[in-house]
């Protein structure tokens, strides 16, 4: 059997997001008939993880239209130059990644429901394990730059982003 990360390499390009895409909206869309009783903080976690997800989903969007060198009239994803300043200088994959994560868990803590973190936890571990594939488009596109743009910022753990940042800075 081969490394996890070799076989994902070798998956067409989107299927791992689309099939998490799929599990996620059916996650979203079951919360509705399931929320319901849970914690008061349970269910101020969900909506802290759902709210700081809109944080990693939008800033993206900002970043690589202002510092990637993104065609006028394309695309925000079409970038030219790679960015590591930013949310860029937290999570290496702040939408595909952390922003996604935060949204499966903010749903599962809301809704407490067996069905949602089921459906949530698939989705999570497709949506990292396509991250893998994400660096390999990054690391043919940018080259070096980008293996060592890897080396200094985390995947999509933006708690240990910021530390190293802030250490960075100080």
């Amino acid at each position: 059997m081969k490394h996890p990360p070799d076989f994902l390499y070798g998956l067409p390009a989107y299927l791992l997001s689309s099939i998490a895409s799929v599990l996620t909206i059916v996650q979203i869309a079951l919360a509705f008939f399931l929320y319901g009783e849970v914690s008061e903080s349970i269910e101020w976690l969900g909506w802290i993880c759902l709210w700081t997800s809109a944080i990693f989903g939008v800033l993206p969007v900002i970043t690589f239209r202002r510092k990637g060198g993104v065609p006028k009239g394309k695309s925000y994803i079409k970038t030219t130059r790679l960015v590591d300043t930013g949310i860029y200088a937290i999570v290496r994959h702040p939408q595909g990644g952390t922003a996604w994560l935060l949204i499966n868990l903010g749903v599962m803590l809301v809704t407490w429901h067996w069905a949602s973190m089921a459906l949530g936890l698939l989705s999570m571990g497709l949506a990292y394990a396509d991250t893998f594939k994400a660096d390999q488009y990054c690391m043919e596109k940018f080259g070096d730059a980008y293996q060592r743009y890897m080396q200094k910022v985390p995947r999509v753990n933006f708690v240990i982003g910021i530390v190293r940042l802030l250490r960075h800075r100080s």
